[in-house]
């Protein structure tokens, strides 16, 4: 991790202890008071509201890593699995309500929302139960969150909190449970219980295993499923499991803050592997919400069945012909059907590429730069489409300048360190974390590696702008990151901006001009050509295994 990195992440631990030394949720506001509960209850849905006709409702009642702090917006970099949880189902046959609240507890949530919860609640809906995490602390002083012992003991006590003085019967941790699931049947409605969001803590110093163990609510819970005839999904196991195989670079930027609470990133995993356990849940009880799964999420289509006769499946597969995917924005992919208009490279890769010894999938995208290429999912369809043996280069820059909270907002920092901040984006006044440049470099790089590809690191395309009568570079900014991020990663680097730009500064810029269209950064067909025979200049110079998916 960068000196940057370090020195963000420690101010970001230090305001989180001043914060709880303080009895402060990570949004200044103290936890489970009338004030935040107001708060809380201001963004929380009303139980029910969702409804559509007769269609049941899925409610989720959880902690902070299902609804981070108190309004849940991201404002802290940090997020909960249940805002993206819908995404998984189809809102014509579901609906999905976030009522979970940073801070509680079983016996916290039990008592200060689940009768609001519980007003909702009709026959036919589920409700999914994700408590645990704050079951901890004094049981009659200070947040008073946590249940009696033995955890799956049917005791109770009556305790006086003593700040307040108010009276209060606590149950076990069992005890909450077996509340919760009794008056979710008396309404007509399925129960689900889940297991822990797994923490980012390893059983060994090379970090390869994810401690389960780190918590007894595994067991704990699972004993309650068995006690209670519930459904029960493993959300512990499957997250941790992802988390193993993405290494540890990747499992780290899937938390923030700490080493409990979800990025973006983790929130989505988290809301994936719920949606991945009730696929495979085999309990009948949960068969009607199994219907609602919405499957292009749950199995993505590959691009390679999607690319035309070129790509083929069974004709892949009965040659193995390995796929080129190319990633970037327009210079690689633009509208590439006027011989007088504007043209990406990709248009014209089988000018330069076998297609009898390959398959090229050009999924760029004008106007996309490293983040927009990410956050609009176009990456996620390249990572699952790639197989072991695929190729994918890798091409941006030209986008990832300009505003990252305005305008277009789609700049990224300008550094090639791990690095990040949280934005709030003017057009929606949603918060963001936004990375460097570099940063989503790496993440792609990584991301191939994973699934057994091979990434190919291309730099960008110069622009048609002379200073001092040479054709313009960019060496003192991404030249620079890129040889940053091929230094930390490995990654087999064709420096396409330099190439090209040599080639450009021996014809001259009147004749230079014709390899551009409409405006100093575009291409004409001449110019796609042209840049398409320097990616192949840069491979051979390279030596690269590509060399023998050439013409």
């Amino acid at each position: 991790m960068s000196r940057i990195a370090l020195l963000l992440f420690f101010a970001f631990q230090f305001s989180l202890s001043t914060f709880a030394q303080q009895g402060l949720d990570v949004n200044g506001v103290r936890d489970l008071t009338l004030d935040s509960l107001d708060r809380a209850n201001q963004v929380r849905p009303v139980s029910g509201s969702s409804r559509r006709g007769n269609h049941p409702v899925l409610f989720l009642v959880g902690n902070s890593t299902m609804r981070n702090g108190t309004l849940g917006n991201g404002n802290n970099g940090q997020w909960g699995w249940g805002y993206f949880c819908h995404e998984w189902f189809d809102a014509d046959r579901v609906t999905v309500e976030n009522h979970a609240l940073g801070g509680t507890s079983p016996r916290t949530f039990y008592r200060q929302l689940w009768p609001a919860v519980l007003k909702g609640i009709q026959p036919g809906d589920f409700v999914v139960l994700e408590l645990g995490h704050n079951d901890n602390g004094p049981v009659d002083e200070g947040r008073a969150r946590s249940s009696i012992k033995p955890a799956l003991g049917h005791d109770s006590l009556l305790v006086t909190i003593k700040e307040t003085g108010r009276q209060e019967v606590v149950y076990t941790f069992g005890g909450y449970i077996r509340r919760f699931v009794s008056e979710i049947r008396e309404k007509g409605a399925t129960p689900i219980l889940l297991t822990l969001t797994p923490r980012n803590a390893y059983t060994d110093e090379a970090r390869t295993v994810i401690d389960r163990k780190l918590t007894t609510f595994t067991p704990w819970i699972r004993a309650l499923a068995d006690e209670l005839h519930t459904p029960l999904i493993d959300l512990n196991d499957l997250s941790a499991t992802k988390l193993e195989k993405f290494g540890t670079w990747k499992a780290d930027y899937h938390f923030f803050g700490d080493k409990i609470h979800s990025s973006a990133f983790g929130a989505r995993m988290n809301a994936a592997s719920f949606a991945e356990g009730l696929e495979q849940c085999t309990d009948p009880q949960v068969f009607a919400l199994q219907q609602a799964l919405r499957q292009d999420k749950l199995h993505p289509a590959s691009l390679k069945t999607s690319a035309g006769s070129d790509a083929d499946a069974s004709k892949k597969k009965k040659s193995k012909r390995p796929t080129v995917f190319l990633t970037g924005d327009s210079t690689v992919k633009n509208n590439d059907s006027d011989e007088d208009g504007m043209w990406g490279w990709g248009a014209v890769a089988y000018e330069v590429f076998d297609s009898t010894r390959c398959t090229v999938v050009n999924a760029a995208k004008a106007g996309r730069s490293t983040r927009t290429f990410l956050e609009e999912g176009r990456w996620d369809a390249v990572y699952h489409s790639i197989e072991p043996g695929d190729y994918v280069l890798i091409q941006f820059g030209h986008n990832d300048i300009g505003p990252i909270d305005s305008q277009k907002e789609r700049g990224t920092i300008a550094s090639a360190a791990d690095t990040c901040h949280v934005y709030k984006l003017q057009s929606n006044g949603q918060f963001r974390v936004i990375y460097s440049f570099g940063w989503y470099l790496k993440k792609f790089i990584g991301d191939v590696r994973e699934r057994g590809g091979i990434p190919v690191l291309v730099s960008l395309t110069p622009r048609n702008e002379w200073p001092h009568g040479k054709i313009e570079r960019r060496n003192d900014s991404y030249g620079r990151w890129y040889r940053q991020v091929v230094e930390e990663t490995g990654v087999e680097f064709i420096d396409l901006h330099n190439l090209s730009a040599d080639r450009l500064d021996k014809m001259g810029k009147e004749k230079a001009a014709a390899m551009f269209n409409h405006d100093h950064t575009h291409s004409s067909l001449a110019g796609a050509r042209h840049t398409a025979r320097c990616i192949a200049q840069g491979i051979k110079k390279n030596k690269s295994p590509l060399r023998r998916l050439l013409k």
